[in-house]
């Protein structure tokens, strides 16, 4: 059913809003949407009023399957063609059964039913009214969980904030703290291998080479080493920085630049007049009893870190005990050599026999040792010689080898055999209890010059060569080593030694080596002794003697003394000759 209504004045548009809103209240609309479909009606018609005309307002009930539909329409009474706006239009829900017949068809000038619908009006925008509170309360909680919401989430993002301030802070003191320590790693790495490198050498010159080649670039620009002793002329006449006559004199580390270093330990000073430009740092050599000299660096950038300077000073601390060792041992490897060559003796002249000896200290260590050579007359005529080691090195081992000489000299006396002599050494150095022992072997030359007896004491065998070339390493049965816990008898050993025969004592120096033992020495050294001309040997055993060292000790490294003792018999015309001078 369909209700139409014509306005054309202000009474007829006030009769169909009081008529519309009866209807929508007849067909169950909620008062709010009547409310609502109320106002937009009034407004609507006012439209229509102001433009003027007559109008046509219809209302309706539209049954659809969402349900029942109150729909009000306004649109010009009479449209021309030129009009073309639309209708307009407004609907909201209703029941399903609403009916529009039962519903008055306006107020008319009765002015009960005018208030009647005035205060019905009223009533449903004071509803509307009421709702929109309860909207607006409810908006008004709503804003202010949103506004704790908010205020929480900025509370939220602050602390995330600064929690990663906070992460980040500590992920770069992480990183800081790990390249200190990588840093701290590598200085201490640098500084065991330079420690190492310095305290390697026992040369005071090696290690002053070494220096530069240690710090140049890593840690200084350039290095200068003044030692005040053992240094060339030059060296100690040249000009050197203030600073580092200061560092001398006061023995502390000093740093010569126009800025203060701040460095633990070290002392600022003005620049150097020598070069202004150049930051430099002296740290003093000190020994146990005085300053050696003075390590003056210039920074590889523009200056040092604080902990590259502490590792510089305890580097250079290393330094100087290692120059002072060197020093030491140098000044104690002087005296051994001087006493060593003092200690060997002066090979006597023999007629028909020739004597050639060589003594060559170890090239590792103090050159100081044991090993020893001897050669003399007895009563009788015959000749004595002898090759020794003393167990050991040291002045030690050297003064018990000149004991144990002079010791062989004085037994030698009444004319006993070599292994009678080599006995009484052995009771000799037995009674003294020095926990030191001994090797020997010792040959007799007969005064007939042509038998040779023998007898050896833990020492390696004799090796004759023949004057046809054949080499015989003499073996038989030695005794023990001199001076160990045994009582023991040393037997002689005799053999025949015809004209060009050539005799060779020797340490074991010469023969053994770590990688090969001693067998090997000994097959070699009679290899190359059955190589030689009867005419080499007798025309200069001297000569003969270095040639035999030669292939022997190729490697030029030893790490024991070396003592060869070569005694040739003359042969043909040279035997029967006058004795050599």
């Amino acid at each position: 059913m369909t209700r139409v209504w014509y306005v054309r004045t202000i009474t007829d548009a006030a009769q169909a809003r009081i008529v519309t809103a009866r209807l929508a209240a007849a067909c169950a609309v909620i008062t709010v949407e009547r409310a609502r479909l109320v106002a937009a009606l009034t407004a609507q018609l006012r439209q229509c009023l102001t433009k003027g005309g007559e109008w046509q307002v219809s209302v309706a009930v539209v049954v659809s399957p969402a349900g029942g539909e109150f729909r009000v329409e306004v649109a010009p009474a009479e449209r021309g063609p030129e009009d073309r706006q639309p209708p307009w239009r407004v609907s909201v829900p209703c029941a399903e059964d609403a009916d529009l017949s039962g519903a008055a068809e306006h107020a008319g000038d009765d002015p009960a039913a005018l208030a009647e619908a005035l205060f019905g009006a009223d009533e449903d925008a004071a509803l509307l009214l009421e709702r929109l509170d309860e909207q607006e309360a409810l908006v008004a909680f709503h804003r202010e969980e949103l506004h704790q919401t908010n205020q929480g989430v900025l509370a939220l993002h602050a602390e995330l904030d600064a929690a990663g301030r906070t992460q980040r802070e500590l992920f770069a003191a992480e990183q800081k703290a790990r390249k200190e320590a990588e840093n701290a790693r590598g200085r201490l790495t640098f500084l065991a291998d330079a420690s190492a490198a310095l305290t390697a050498s026992l040369n005071h010159e090696a290690i002053v080479r070494l220096l530069p080649t240690l710090l140049v670039p890593r840690y200084a620009r350039t290095v200068d080493v003044w030692l005040f002793e053992g240094a060339d002329e030059a060296q100690r006449s040249g000009p050197h920085p203030a600073a580092a006559v200061v560092a001398a004199r006061t023995g502390r580390p000093q740093y010569a630049a126009d800025h203060p270093a701040g460095l633990p330990g070290v002392e600022d000073q003005p620049p150097s007049a020598l070069d202004p430009g150049r930051p430099l740092l002296c740290i003093p050599l000190l020994s146990r009893r005085a300053s050696q000299g003075v390590l003056t660096l210039s920074p590889p950038d523009e200056r040092w870190d604080p902990d590259d300077a502490v590792m510089l000073i305890e580097l250079t601390r290393r330094a100087s005990i290692a120059l002072e060792n060197a020093r030491r041992f140098e000044h104690n490897r002087d005296i051994a050599e001087t006493l060593q060559r003092a200690l060997l003796t002066e090979l006597p002249t023999t007629p028909g026999l020739s004597l050639a000896a060589r003594y060559l200290p170890a090239t590792r260590g103090l050159n100081i040792g044991g090993d020893w050579y001897d050669a003399f007359r007895q009563p009788d005529g015959s000749l004595i010689t002898v090759v020794g080691d003393v167990t050991g090195h040291g002045l030690h081992a050297a003064v018990m080898m000149s004991q144990l000489r002079t010791a062989l000299r004085a037994y030698a006396v009444d004319g006993s055999s070599p292994g009678r002599l080599l006995t009484r050494l052995h009771e000799f150095l037995h009674r003294l209890r020095l926990d030191l022992y001994a090797t020997a072997v010792i040959a007799r030359v007969h005064p007939d010059g042509a038998t040779l007896t023998w007898a050896a004491a833990g020492h390696p065998p004799p090796v004759l060569r023949t004057a046809q070339g054949q080499v015989h390493t003499l073996d038989d049965k030695p005794g023990a080593m001199l001076g160990i816990p045994l009582q023991q008898e040393i037997g002689d050993h005799t053999v025949p030694l015809p004209p060009g025969s050539t005799l060779a004592l020797y340490t074991d120096g010469l023969v053994e080596r770590r990688a090969r033992g001693i067998d090997p020495g000994i097959q070699r050294l009679a290899e190359v002794l059955g190589e030689f001309r009867p005419e080499e040997l007798d025309a200069d055993l001297e000569i003969s003697a270095d040639r035999l060292l030669h292939p022997l000790l190729h490697d030029s490294e030893h790490d024991d003394d070396v003592c060869l003792l070569l005694c040739h018999v003359h042969g043909g015309a040279r035997r029967r000759g006058t004795p050599e001078s």
